[in-house]
């Protein structure tokens, strides 16, 4: 067995290495996991179920307080017509998520994935955070493993790796200090994965970080992959800080480049040595940088995502459609193909 790249070796490539050299060790490390040149994404539609929330994360330009008179809570017709739109365009999948809203219990969310499951069959419930489970728990007086079995019963498929930002706790307290902690964000998904709940890890850097800190969030989560190997997929993005308290309070905050998005998806292809899969992130970087991730370690374009509203209200507002992403894919001398929320291929092009 090839020895583990250690959280110091990574390090030093984050800090040290040729942006280009490490590009190309990607690039091979890519291809020996995903040998045919194929290349994903996923037709879905982000569905933000509420935008009222009490955990106010300083990064977030998107929540809202219950008395704020643009506060919601979609109706289940105004859910049905979203699904119906992504039904039209050959969409499988819906992220669902919503601000960690202070009052809704166990009950409520039964009901509404049970509603989206019983009309909408063929489509996959990719939903709730870490820190909604965490927080439907705490607010039914049950544990997190009733919420995830009773979800689950109901039609939940999947849950998505948000609000990881950077397990560390020093960086969680600054930026988003009523969040769940980092073992508790682990534990949310430790659980889902022995329920054979499979979900996705996230990374947002670009704050208060140090480079130690990233790649120790990369080693908390290649750990939890050891024990049960749940997550599907790694994605990342860099802190989009328009509009947001965390940079009224850091304006030092720099915009990170695109060579920094670059050198670190590289290493995190170089040290996941257990998660298959590493999306590129085109919403934040834009489709050109979308496409170069793809020649530095990222297998997957992620999703054409109809509705995006969470990174959209912090100043990030790229877009691209089914044909842009085949164009693009096509370009590099890749094959296109639409998967599922599973990475089961549905059509290739």
């Amino acid at each position: 067995m090839t020895k583990r790249m250690s959280i110091d070796e990574a390090v030093e490539l984050i800090e040290t290495a040729d942006l280009k050299e490490l590009g190309q060790m990607a690039l091979a490390k890519k291809k020996e996991l995903h040998p045919k040149g194929v290349t994903t994404f996923v037709v879905d539609r982000n569905i933000n179920y509420t935008n009222v929330c009490w955990v106010d994360c300083k990064f977030c330009a998107f929540y809202r307080h219950e008395k704020n008179d643009d506060a919601y809570i979609l109706t289940y017709d105004e859910i049905d017509q979203k699904i119906d739109e992504l039904l039209d365009i050959g969409g499988t999948q819906i992220l669902f998520q919503g601000g960690v809203h202070p009052k809704l219990e166990i009950e409520w969310y039964e009901d509404l994935v049970e509603h989206i499951h019983t009309k909408y069959p063929t489509i996959t419930i990719h939903g709730f955070s870490a820190i909604e489970i965490d927080y439907i728990a705490t607010r039914s007086k049950i544990s997190i493993k009733e919420v995830l079995e009773r979800l689950n019963k109901k039609g939940l498929a999947s849950i998505p790796g948000a609000g990881a930002e950077i397990l560390s706790d020093r960086v969680r307290d600054i930026i988003a200090p009523k969040k769940l902690d980092k073992d508790t964000w682990l534990e949310v998904h430790r659980e889902a994965h022995k329920l054979g709940i499979k979900s996705t890890v996230t990374m947002m850097y670009g704050t208060v970080e140090t480079d130690r800190e990233i790649v120790k969030h990369w080693n908390y989560a290649r750990e939890l992959q050891d024990e049960h190997n749940g997550f599907r997929a790694y994605i990342m993005w860099s802190f989009q800080g328009q509009n947001t308290q965390l940079m009224e309070e850091y304006p030092e905050i720099e915009k990170q480049s695109s060579n920094r998005y670059l050198r670190l998806l590289a290493v995190s292809r170089l040290f996941f040595d257990n998660i298959p899969n590493i999306q590129s992130s085109w919403v934040t970087q834009g489709s050109y940088i979308g496409q170069m991730a793809l020649l530095f370690g990222a297998n997957d374009l992620g999703s054409t995502m109809m509705e995006e509203n969470v990174v959209s209200s912090a100043g990030a507002k790229n877009e691209m459609n089914q044909d842009e992403m085949v164009r693009l894919i096509r370009d590099i001398k890749e094959s296109p193909a639409k998967r599922d929320t599973a990475y089961n291929i549905l059509e290739r092009f």
